[in-house]
């Protein structure tokens, strides 16, 4: 079967991939972000995962409020970056790990979830970024991926009880495909962040720090939060740290906390990472 062999927690702020476009990646404002995950780069070059499941959420570029799905997955061969206005960046498409996918889906199914199939889309930033951040700028990715969209951008949202219940459907997926596929799971999103209203710039470091222990060592805590508490401490858009769950939910009840880091504000946001393996 094929094996989960970690799981990562990541945010994935458009401006880090404008910074990495730029070459701002060494300057006063940005390299105590990027150092900070330097640590994760050098866990996942070691770990050699052949497969990246990423959790994350489109942000009007592939799904519009027109047509806003709760939760979709990728089985497509190939996934191309898309071009959220300023044209497509110099990155590799992404290969998708596309029987593992369609796996995922029925169990999905038999687990009564109803998934938007996207078998042709692009992806933008929420996809983007993480990968960069942990696998740097390869001429090929070194994985396939299995890319997971979270509605987080149009109420209503899922509930984090619902994601954490997505975790355990990946996790029997994944436990019970016929491979021998290394698996890491990203969550992404976060961390504590608004962009709009009167809340519009506001960040909870205190809860954020509080966030990157607790999703490894009390993740029930937030399992059992309401959507309305998330807003609250997080921000409007900090909801998005409700992806985060469906990777803590496929990984075991006991866990080692490998890395962490933090660093705010990255643009209007908190941000960081975690390394996760179970214990």
């Amino acid at each position: 079967m094929a094996q989960i062999i970690g799981g990562v927690g990541t945010s994935h702020v458009p401006s880090i991939g404008v910074a990495l476009d730029k070459g701002l990646d060494g300057t006063p404002d940005w390299k105590p972000f990027f150092d900070g995950y330097e640590a994760g780069k050098a866990w996942m070059r070691a770990a050699r995962p052949d497969v990246a499941v990423v959790i994350f959420n489109d942000h009007g570029n592939s799904f519009f409020l027109d047509r806003v799905p709760t939760f979709a997955v990728g089985v497509a061969d190939r996934y191309r970056p898309v071009d959220e206005g300023w044209g497509r960046r110099a990155i590799p498409d992404f290969e998708g790990a596309a029987e593992l996918s369609w796996h995922f889906v029925d169990k999905l199914v038999e687990s009564h979830f109803d998934p938007l199939v996207c078998r042709e889309i692009d992806v933008d930033h929420g996809l983007q970024v993480p990968m960069e951040l942990f696998f740097g700028r390869p001429e090929a990715w070194p994985v396939k991926v299995l890319p997971i969209w979270v509605n987080t951008i149009q109420y209503p949202i899922p509930t984090p009880q619902r994601c954490w219940e997505m975790g355990k459907v990946l996790r029997a997926a994944i436990e019970s495909f016929p491979g021998d596929e290394r698996v890491v799971i990203m969550g992404t999103g976060g961390l504590s962040h608004q962009l709009q209203g009167r809340r519009a710039g506001f960040i909870n470091r205190e809860a954020d720090l509080a966030w990157l222990d607790g999703i490894a060592n009390d993740p029930g805590r937030y399992r059992d939060m309401s959507r309305e508490d998330y807003v609250e401490t997080f921000g409007s858009e900090g909801a998005e740290l409700i992806m985060w769950l469906v990777m803590r939910a496929a990984m075991n009840p006991e866990v080692k906390l490998v890395h962490k880091h933090y660093h705010a504000p990255a643009s209007m946001t908190g941000a960081g990472m975690v390394v996760l393996e179970n214990a």
